[in-house]
């Protein structure tokens, strides 16, 4: 079975990461969305939050699993038997800072390959940070992340 780990904060999960999801889910057995908990960074969203919000927006997908992990990613696909990790890339900017984590995951871990995709066109410019600051200013969001997010948002910025 080729499995295959996509990792992340998701916060929040946006529509051009569930392309890669999508994408990424045809080219092998199983993918494994994980949802990196970052305990130094205060998130916009609960990461258990993040996780059902991308277990929604993947429903669609049979072959996605989403999980959440703390630690190195290199530990986490060890356990769970995955040598490819899949990252999305929207620009020259994203390739050089993807590139030095894939030798980085190359260094820790001779049997790790990464495969990058391309972000489509229309989400070249869409990013988790992108989001929390139009949230922030009370910016216009549809269609830039799933529905489900775009309702968990609006309901999370409406309790601050």
């Amino acid at each position: 079975m080729k499995r295959a780990i996509c990792s992340g904060s998701f916060d929040p999960v946006t529509n051009g990461h569930i392309d890669i999801f999508e994408r990424a889910s045809v080219m092998f057995d199983e993918l494994i969305v994980c949802v990196f908990n970052n305990m130094l960074k205060n998130p916009f969203l609960p990461v258990e939050q993040r996780v059902a919000l991308i277990e929604e927006a993947v429903r669609h997908l049979p072959n996605v699993k989403v999980d959440s992990f703390s630690g190195l990613v290199t530990k986490y696909m060890e356990e769970h038997d995955a040598h490819i990790i899949v990252r999305g890339v929207r620009s020259v900017k994203d390739l050089e800072y993807e590139q030095n984590e894939a030798y980085m995951l190359r260094h820790l871990d001779k049997k790790l390959d990464t495969v990058f995709l391309l972000t489509r066109p229309e989400y070249s410019f869409v990013s988790s940070s992108g989001i929390r600051e139009l949230v922030h200013f009370g910016g216009e969001i549809h269609g830039l992340v799933p529905d489900c997010v775009e309702r968990a948002i609006l309901e999370h910025h409406e309790k601050m």
